[in-house]
């Protein structure tokens, strides 16, 4: 190869990385670094009289978090998200299981049928499980045509509605991942330890689950932080009777006007995803969180 282009190509060759990745690069920089660190300076400030910030260092906000009443709700978000994590796990492996096995083309519609709900508005789907659940819906109205209850049963604005909820909300985000993983699993290794006398299960346990780790890492990262830190559901489904962290942190933004301790709270939540990575990273490749 010669002339113009041979020396176009040269001259690409020569530039250096970040100088190819510059626009993503300050993207980044402005749009997610930049109002990362103004949060985490936020939260050593001062709340004004009238709400605010003052420009006073302080580390009211992070003493504020030991508080009983901010403590309870912490520990009460990071059981509904484990809670909600876990279910995602044990109903979302065996279906990414099925899946994977499958012909492609009967995948890809399955793929399709899971993925259909989340092409609606959330705001749909959650009226939808208040309208399911409410005292005159068709579920008390079932049981009750049953004999199973003699008088409605209180779904809505309770923590079981907002965990159902959580759950059929980020379930999609444990399959994918999950499916992914499970796909690129060679069928040879399941072969060959059958042929050496493992049963189904030693299999599974031995070879299934750990070459299959980096899918389930990865959708525990993808449902817990949004389980953690979501507030649309548990504002919707809880009729503000049941507050986790993302509904407190929309609070002191809003209402409350106590911007140092909202920043304070999503400090925590960004320390809780940097562990998070930091484990997996040590477990696996970056590149291989992937959904598809």
């Amino acid at each position: 190869m010669s002339g113009p282009s041979a020396l176009r190509k040269k001259r690409h060759s020569r530039l250096p990385a970040l100088a190819q990745a510059g626009p993503v690069s300050v993207w980044m920089i402005l749009f997610v670094t930049l109002p990362l660190l103004f949060i985490i300076y936020i939260s050593f400030m001062t709340r004004g009289t009238f709400g605010g910030v003052v420009y006073e260092f302080s580390s009211a906000s992070y003493e504020t978090l030991l508080d009983a009443t901010y403590f309870k709700v912490i520990l009460k978000s990071f059981q509904v998200a484990v809670l909600t994590t876990v279910t995602c796990l044990l109903v979302g492996y065996p279906f990414a299981y099925y899946i994977a096995r499958k012909p492609a083309d009967v995948a890809a519609r399955l793929i399709m049928l899971l993925m259909i709900p989340m092409w609606t508005s959330s705001l749909m789907r959650l009226n939808a499980w208040m309208l399911l659940f409410q005292t005159n819906g068709p579920v008390n109205n079932a049981l009750m045509a049953l004999g199973l209850v003699h008088s409605p049963v209180k779904f809505i604005y309770t923590d079981g509605l907002v965990l159902l909820g959580l759950i059929t909300n980020f379930l999609p985000f444990a399959v994918l991942p999950m499916y992914s993983s499970i796909e690129k699993l060679q069928g040879n290794l399941l072969e060959a330890s059958a042929d050496l006398g493992a049963r189904p299960a030693v299999t599974f346990f031995k070879v299934t689950l750990p070459l299959t780790f980096p899918g389930i890492f990865s959708a525990i990262i993808l449902t817990f932080i949004p389980a953690l830190g979501t507030y649309t559901i548990t504002d919707m489904l809880g009729g503000g009777k049941v507050l986790y962290i993302g509904n407190i942190i929309k609070n002191q933004f809003g209402t409350i006007r106590n911007w140092p301790l909202g920043a304070a709270l999503s400090v925590l939540l960004l320390l809780i995803t940097a562990l998070l990575i930091f484990i997996y990273s040590r477990f696996a490749k970056i590149e291989d969180m992937e959904v598809l």
